[in-house]
């Protein structure tokens, strides 16, 4: 026999995550300031019933819909199963419910190759970038622009956190042909020269459309700026150059709230590099001195009720 589904007292917002952590805890703080609770839930485990009357999508914990969803982590999987996952939160939306980030901003950064698309389209700096199947196709590119003296950056389709990336330069080109025929979908992007002789780069928050916060990432050794690297973080001012890109990546790809990584070349130019769907905040969190889980349950609200914005930031 099924158990009962508790009533809840408050309103209540879905996280969906499978490892709550830090994050976790610090959103269901934040909603409980408010008077909302959070629930930690898993997209393992939410399924489709179109069997009967009643809600269309089971969600664990909750007797009827969510009032809302905060999108704190995605599982990996196989393709059958991350698109199943996404076609949770695509149901959401389609009953009414608010999805912070929903299943289209998801899509948009979680793949790179439309990230760079979105954001190329849009006019927003982002360093050129290939994306082909044929490996054969992928061999010219990387022959053409090593012998124009620029060198390129090979990243995983899918991927964060710095991993599976590999800078090429001419050095490599003898074996190219060898380490690059195989299957799969292969992302390049230009390699932009910092204007620093440490790797660093800046993470920017953006809540609600609008940046709040940003630090620097310096690197110690190596030129990936990643935390999961081991980089150090470093608090950085929000000059209105970095603010305005951040917010013109974010409303390119959608997103309710984002980190968006950009980096400065010799010249000092901004460039963005990735934008983030699912990002964690909590390096930044120590440096900026803003409680941006606060932040983003108040333009989560503010979305689902007309509550007051939080204060502008400066």
């Amino acid at each position: 026999m099924p158990r009962p589904l508790r009533t809840r007292a408050a309103p209540a917002v879905a996280i969906f995550t499978d490892d709550p952590g830090w994050h976790g805890a610090r959103l269901c703080a934040a909603l409980a300031e408010c008077g909302w609770e959070g629930r930690y839930v898993s997209l393992k485990a939410c399924h489709f019933d179109l069997s009967a009357a009643g809600p269309d999508l089971q969600i664990p914990g909750f007797d009827s819909l969510p009032d809302a969803a905060f999108v704190r982590g995605v599982p990996g999987g196989t393709l059958e199963e991350v698109v199943y996952y996404l076609d949770v939160l695509h149901a959401l939306r389609c009953l009414g419910v608010l999805v912070y980030n929903d299943g289209h901003a998801i899509e948009r950064s979680v793949d790179k190759g439309m990230t760079s698309f979105l954001l190329h389209t849009a006019g927003v700096p982002t360093p050129p970038a290939w994306v082909m199947r044929d490996p054969i196709e992928v061999v010219r590119v990387l022959a053409r622009k090593l012998a124009a003296g620029h060198e390129l950056v090979l990243k995983p389709l899918f991927g964060s956190q710095g991993e599976g990336l590999t800078r090429l330069n001419d050095k490599d080109n003898a074996t190219l042909p060898l380490s690059l025929i195989d299957a799969g979908i292969h992302y390049l992007q230009r390699f932009i020269p910092g204007n620093t002789v440490r790797a660093q780069d800046c993470r920017v928050f953006v809540i609600g459309a609008r940046a709040v916060a940003t630090m620097r990432h310096s690197a110690s050794i190596g030129w990936i700026t990643n935390v999961a690297q081991g980089v150090s973080c470093h608090s950085a001012d929000l000059t209105p150059d970095l603010k305005d890109l951040a917010e013109a990546a974010a409303r390119a790809l959608e997103m309710t709230y984002t980190r968006v990584d950009i980096l400065r070349d010799a010249a000092g130019r901004a460039w963005v590099i990735e934008v983030n769907g699912v990002s964690a905040w909590k390096g930044l969190q120590q440096v900026c001195g803003l409680d941006l889980a606060a932040a983003m349950v108040a333009d989560l609200l503010h979305r689902l009720r007309g509550a007051p914005r939080m204060k502008a930031i400066g």
